[in-house]
């Protein structure tokens, strides 16, 4: 299910010239924005907690998720040259594996690396805050990136559908609005982060039983559909 030759394509692509600025500037600006306020305000916990909940998880992770999911696959379908890889002895969830491994390893270390950092700079892991943000946002990439790579998959306008989903639902609705909650990565990523830090740092909105099932689900369920359609799509381009 793992293929070098696809991995190796497929990390070019992310992490090429201008992907590569856009992957580095988020994390920098994170740990910038945590050495400033180390700088002003100290040690406090509650700070560190609301700067990695409302930045590194609400908005750096899931626009990473964007970058990496989408662009493992979108800009092949776009262009054409995914019927040169289809048409190669590869499997197609094969392809489909490789590419997601691929955006998970990527989205991980462009994310959760930062978020372990910042959360050591702001408050030396005080509360157990940077170990837990750290995990969430290792959840959220896995289903971050599933969702982005199938939406690569079945659209031409993924990156758009993608921002939206990870400015407008994730970072507005899936934070303030209660229905909206559980429908929300962020929110299922939270549940076990809460499991970890201090008691009254991290407050999810779901159930840490309903965020591990909601997480597999649309991990495993978004997989699937973008292996069915990239199936279809090669029967298109034999065609």
């Amino acid at each position: 299910m793992y293929n070098p030759t696809v991995a190796r394509l497929t990390y070019r692509a992310l992490l090429g010239r201008r992907r590569a600025l856009i992957l580095f500037a988020l994390p920098a600006l994170l740990i910038v924005i945590s050495l400033a306020v180390r700088f002003f305000t100290g040690v406090d916990d509650k700070v560190a907690a609301d700067l990695l909940g409302g930045f590194a998880l609400a908005t750096m992770v899931p626009l990473i998720g964007v970058i990496a999911g989408t662009g493992a696959i979108g800009p092949e379908i776009d262009d054409g040259s995914i019927v040169y890889l289809l048409s190669k002895p590869v499997k197609r969830p094969t392809i489909i594996m490789t590419k997601l491994i691929v955006a998970i390893a990527v989205t991980m270390a462009f994310s959760a690396i930062p978020t372990l950092i910042a959360g050591l700079i702001l408050n030396g892991n005080g509360q157990q805050i940077a170990i837990a943000y750290t995990v969430a946002a290792l959840v959220a990439s896995i289903a971050y990136s599933a969702l982005f790579l199938l939406l690569g998959t079945v659209s031409r306008h993924a990156v758009v559908f993608g921002l939206v989903y990870a400015l407008i639902w994730e970072s507005l609705f899936g934070s303030l609005v209660s229905g909206a909650k559980t429908l929300s990565v962020q929110q299922w990523a939270l549940a076990l982060a809460e499991k970890v830090a201090g008691q009254g740092y991290v407050d999810a909105g779901v159930g840490l039983p309903t965020a591990v099932l909601l997480l597999l689900a649309v991990t495993v369920g978004a997989t699937l559909y973008a292996g069915q359609k990239l199936r279809r799509l090669t029967i298109a381009g034999e065609e």
